[in-house]
């Protein structure tokens, strides 16, 4: 339960972000996040598909009580993280309008929703490293750890989204860098749960 509600709960930062542009920004702004709501979609269910063969992988070797294959499956996984995640932000950097334009995106919502999803994209290692973390630990028996982290985030999200949006009126890219925050939190969160664990992983 505790990683069906993790999962759901990634997917919503973006509906979150819907939400409170398309009340306090206006019609175009919705559209824009609606516009990158399919390809962040399907990055998140990638992300945990990957996670799940970390999982797997750790569950293994500590079945076997294999100390060092547990720490370099963590420390490979951290470092796909990271380098996965740099190249995600130069790809989303370029490759923004391009993947609008093919879904089709109006002419008049294209800059806000490349936009959203440029700035969107800074966060993906901060994603990878959590959904990482988030998937050795779930290994090990600790599905709660991982959600509660999510959750702390989530709530930061929508008071960051508030501020941005109501009180700086910075509209998309308000919600967008609520997010990325988010999720620096929860990776930090995680990783802070990691190195503090006297465990074998």
């Amino acid at each position: 339960i505790p990683m069906l509600i993790g999962n759901i709960a990634q997917q919503l930062y973006n509906t979150v972000d819907s939400i409170i542009v398309g009340r306090y920004v206006g019609d175009n702004a919705l559209a824009a996040v609606g516009s990158a709501s399919p390809i962040l979609n399907l990055l998140i269910v990638l992300f945990i598909g990957i996670s799940v063969g970390v999982s797997i992988m750790v569950a293994q070797y500590f079945g076997a009580k294999d100390e060092q294959n547990i720490q370099d499956t963590v420390h490979t996984s951290m470092a796909i993280g990271i380098i996965g995640g740099m190249f995600l932000i130069v790809a989303g950097m370029i490759f923004a309008p391009m993947m609008l334009e093919v879904m089709a995106t109006p002419e008049e919502v294209l800059g806000q929703a490349a936009l959203y999803i440029r700035i969107y994209f800074i966060g993906m290692p901060a994603m990878l490293i959590y959904n990482f973390g988030a998937a050795v630990l779930r290994a090990l028996g600790d599905t709660r750890r991982p959600l509660y982290y999510l959750l702390e985030a989530g709530v930061v999200n929508v008071i960051l989204n508030l501020v941005f949006v109501i009180g700086f009126q910075m509209g998309v890219a308000g919600v967008a860098i609520a997010t990325v925050v988010s999720q620096c939190i929860s990776a930090a969160l995680i990783v802070r749960c990691l190195m503090k664990s006297e465990g074998m992983y």
